[in-house]
């Protein structure tokens, strides 16, 4: 007889311990166990929270290399049966070896549940037949469990649930989280104090009315933008390092539907418009996407939403300021371009016009097209074609924590037709789907790529981009531990080639995020070590950084209202002089439409306890030494650059945080 030593680690996720008797069978090479009662002096009880759990395991013979175990578990007679976490299951074998079976798993039911010794292997290294057995049968289960789901046509798909208590329990928020998440919601208008003004449907009387509400929360920032929203240096910088910083491009040649002048502008330190074009000092915005977009009806009022061409320029003290701002699409008489020097109120309503149509398109595009639906499509391949051995899912499951939950609740309270954003935003319901149609079909692999979007934006100098600086660094940090780990498991390119498993992954996020549409260059299968690290990198930056970069900052900028307005009730200006304060505040959204605006921003921009920042892993899924060691390398790069971020951050008048690594979420979590 030969005994085995089985350790069970407890996770310290509230709720995650278990009265149930709990099972395990071992499967070796050799043969298997019989299935085993883990039970000792102290007896179930023994799995509460945090605990570290011993037990023994008897053979008549020895079972070799221990390839798997099965867990199932059982209720005690009158208790109720509940859902067990475990962390790991290490087992010491007779012969000394100590095999790691990662779990980080709820175990619900009384279903066998099978489970892989740790040690990441490629389905092209894992010939045993008991080994492609449990790897069959756990894609399988994840088949079933993981379903596909069209929500509106011309969409990225998404994962089949018909309600929230219907998702698997691995991917649904953590006690903590789901409390927090629910009060936070709950308590959004009462915690800004504006739960009285959510009813009224009237206009702001004066703007210091506005002022009045804001007050009751504010941040550092949404403070600097009360007090600077007005200022061109400031309506400038938004584009470099506000929450929407990929829509900017260095302008080479004027659209040919912006017919703007040397004579119609005037350039500070001199100069003429084609000559500052050629210098390469001009800088387009372009709304395009928004052209033609049907309009909300909010309060039983016609919304307005326009589709603006906006012209910056780079000035010798370095300050990207605007130039130039048409409001529509199409030239003609009652579509005037409007500059600096017109009047107060109409530069300052152009202005307006543009940061309503730039809250339109960050919210549908850059955030929640290009980072929680692509998000949830990356996470939902992971989850149906990768096994948890295998060194994909082991990289990149920490990334899709909580995703998909929470992209059932923005479809559930956001986007649906009776939530926040579809009832009170300018391009909610029918605008929202057209908007999110056109940006997929216009979306390319290299956008995603952050070196790739730079270069072809033409950005790549011009100064104070602090998005792309701290961004460009940290792609390359992810990259560099990216390709170590991937490295680490292939060799060769004919070795991802063959790798079954990795091209189911690719050719379901081809089909079923990208629509299989070639234009967008996706890949559709991997044919090389460099095309898999590359594309691995921009899921993980996109998950992390990118999501960071446009949602961390949502109440800093969209705080006072003014500044980023969700919606606009008047139609902008066709003849220049007919401007006031008060033909401002009466195209401003109405004050039940602001604080519900205000509200939801608060909420979306507020951090969960449970956070878990980029390189920190809650889940110990790589036990091998030379992927341990590079997970340490890859902190310690992180936290240089986190101290470069925060040094730098010093001297600046408005410090930029949102790629700070220390501070932004390992996944698209809110």
């Amino acid at each position: 007889m030969v005994k085995y030593k089985v350790i069970v680690s407890n996770s310290n996720l509230a709720q995650a311990a278990t009265t149930n008797n709990v099972f395990i069978k071992l499967v070796g090479t050799e043969g298997e166990s019989k299935r085993t009662w883990l039970t000792s002096v102290k007896g179930s009880a023994t799995f509460y929270l945090g605990a570290e759990s011993k037990f023994s395991v008897c053979c008549p013979t020895s079972l070799g290399k221990l390839v798997l175990i099965e867990l199932d578990k059982k209720p005690l007679l009158l208790f109720p049966e509940d859902n067990w976490f475990p962390n790991t299951i290490k087992v010491k074998s007779p012969e000394g070896d100590i095999y790691t079976f990662p779990i980080y798993r709820w175990i619900a039911g009384c279903e066998v549940h099978l489970f892989r010794e740790g040690t990441a292997l490629r389905i092209i290294d894992d010939n045993h037949h008991l080994g492609k057995y449990s790897r069959e049968k756990e894609l399988k289960l994840r088949g079933e469990l993981y379903r596909w789901d069209v929500y509106k046509e011309g969409l990225p798909h998404c994962m089949k649930a018909d309600n929230a208590s219907s998702l698997p329990c691995e991917v649904v928020f953590s006690f903590t989280k789901t409390k927090e998440f629910a009060l936070t919601a709950a308590a959004g208008l009462a915690e800004l104090q504006l739960k009285g003004l959510s009813s009224c449907e009237q206009k702001w009387s004066d703007i210091n009315a506005i002022k009045k509400v804001f007050c009751n929360k504010k941040t550092d920032i949404s403070e600097y933008v009360q007090q600077h929203w007005k200022d061109d240096a400031f309506f400038g910088y938004q584009y470099l390092n506000g929450v929407n910083p990929s829509l900017i491009r260095r302008c080479s040649a004027l659209p040919e539907n912006f017919t703007v002048t040397d004579e119609m502008v005037f350039l500070r330190g001199g100069g003429c418009l084609s000559g500052e074009i050629q210098k390469g000092n001009i800088y387009l915005c372009d709304y395009k996407q928004l052209d033609g977009v049907k309009p909300n009806t909010i309060n039983g009022k016609k919304q307005y939403l326009m589709a603006p061409l906006v012209l910056l320029h780079k000035t010798p003290d370095d300050k990207l300021m605007p130039i130039a701002i048409q409001l529509k699409q199409t030239p003609g008489e009652d579509n005037p371009i409007f500059f600096p020097t017109d009047s107060e109120y109409d530069w300052l309503m152009a202005k307006i016009f543009v940061r309503s149509a730039d809250f339109s398109e960050h919210q549908l595009n850059a955030h929640l097209l290009r980072t929680h639906l692509l998000a949830e499509v990356f996470a939902v391949s992971l989850l149906r074609n990768v096994p948890m051995v295998h060194p994909l899912y082991k990289l990149l499951i920490p990334h899709t924590r909580y995703t998909l939950q929470i992209n059932f609740l923005a479809r559930l309270a956001l986007i649906s037709e009776t939530g926040v954003f579809t009832k009170f935003a300018a391009s909610g319901g029918e605008g929202m789907i057209t908007i999110l149609k056109r940006s997929l079909s216009s979306m390319t692999y290299s956008s995603l790529c952050l070196p790739d979007d730079i270069a072809e934006r033409g950005m790549i100098s011009v100064p104070n981009y602090h998005y792309r600086d701290d961004g460009l660094k940290l792609w390359d940090i992810i990259h560099k531990f990216v390709k170590g780990v991937l490295c680490h498991y292939y060799k060769t390119d004919a070795e991802v080639h063959q790798d079954s498993e990795l091209q189911k992954w690719i050719q379901d996020i081809f089909e079923h995020g990208f629509l299989s549409q070639s234009s967008t260059g996706i890949p559709q299968s991997f044919s090389s070590v460099d095309e898999l690290i590359k594309f691995v990198a921009m899921v993980i930056f996109t998950c992390s950084g990118q999501h960071s970069a446009v949602n961390s900052g949502q109440y800093d900028y969209g705080g006072w209202m003014p500044n980023t307005p969700i919606t606009l009730q008047r139609a902008p200006p066709t003849t220049k002089g007919t401007t006031s304060e008060d033909t401002m505040l009466q195209t401003l959204p109405d004050v039940n439409v602001t604080v519900q605006g205000m509200s939801t921003l608060w909420l979306l921009s507020k951090q969960s306890s449970d956070f878990v920042a980029l390189g920190q892993f809650a889940e110990d899924h790589f036990c091998e030494e030379i992927p341990s060691k590079l997970i340490k390398d890859f902190q310690g790069q992180l936290e240089i650059l986190s101290t470069v971020i925060k040094t730098r951050n010093k001297s600046l008048e408005v410090p930029y945080t949102y790629m700070d690594p220390a501070l932004l979420e390992n996944s698209v979590a809110i």
